[in-house]
């Protein structure tokens, strides 16, 4: 039996990068998808494509900071398979601006996309899951939401989403809910990573020890993971999947830092 087999699975930002990878997987896996995105051309197009090859999955427009359409996305998804058992949060957006420069504009539009949009999502699927017998919801946070990061406003919403992932465990194991935030590091194809240019990746790979970015593939497979019952005891983790980005990224540099000068390279 496959590892999704009879699970209804809603996953938001599913145009591109990780949301596609992960919609690929899950329907491998024989879940139904419900995927969204406010990229509507892209999101029907891989749709149809997937629906090709014989998924059970549907594209539904949705701005996710946009409570009304949260609502209208749910009930689509009961009315069209009519169980909820999995919510990634996916969706999300990067102003890649400091606390200087941030715009009222773009703080708003980042804490709206990717911190108040995950609270909607938890808050009008949590419901449904429960009603289904129970599941699990992963909240895609980020390596920002561990440490520093240059964007003020990306860096405040991923450090919210991992808070509020907690509070979510607190309120919704009595569902029969596991809550879980992952946090990618650099992840190759993707548009965050396009958008972050040549000379940050450059830096990304010679701070992550294991020297290369990830993929959304392995993102998806971490994502596969917490969705499945394999994963039934794990409830409010927080799981870094960096290379060993957080665990030893400055060690790693200092010992970098050390051969150097010893070597006379410095």
């Amino acid at each position: 039996m496959a590892r999704l087999t009879g699970k209804v699975a809603l996953m938001t930002g599913a145009a591109g990068g990780q949301g596609t990878a992960e919609a690929e997987l899950f329907l491998r896996e024989e879940a139904a998808v419900v995927l969204t995105d406010v990229d509507v051309a892209t999101g029907e197009s891989l749709t149809q494509r997937l629906a090709g090859q014989g998924g059970r999955v549907t594209f539904l427009p949705q701005d996710v900071a946009d409570e009304a359409s949260w609502k209208n996305v749910v009930a689509a998804a009961l009315a069209r398979f009519g169980k909820l058992h999995i919510l990634v949060n996916n969706a999300g957006t990067i102003a890649r601006q400091g606390i200087v420069d941030t715009t009222v504009e773009a703080w708003n539009r980042t804490i709206a996309v990717n911190l108040t949009g995950a609270m909607l999502g938890m808050k009008h699927c949590a419901p449904a899951i429960r009603d289904s017998g129970g599941g699990s919801i992963i909240n895609i946070s980020s390596t920002a939401g561990l440490t520093a990061h240059d964007d003020a406003a990306y860096t405040a919403s991923k450090w919210g989403l991992r808070g509020l992932t907690k509070t979510a465990v607190l309120q919704f194991s009595q569902w029969n809910i596991r809550v879980n935030s992952i946090h990618p590091g650099q992840i190759a194809d993707t548009g965050f990573f396009r958008s972050g240019g040549e000379a940050f990746a450059h830096a990304a790979r010679v701070a992550i020890p294991l020297h290369r970015q990830g993929t959304p593939r392995e993102c998806a497979d971490l994502v596969l993971f917490l969705a499945s019952d394999e994963s039934s005891f794990i409830s409010g983790a927080e799981i870094a999947i960096d290379g060993g980005y957080i665990a030893a990224g400055t060690a790693s540099l200092r010992n970098r830092v050390r051969d150097d000068f010893a070597a006379g390279r410095n």
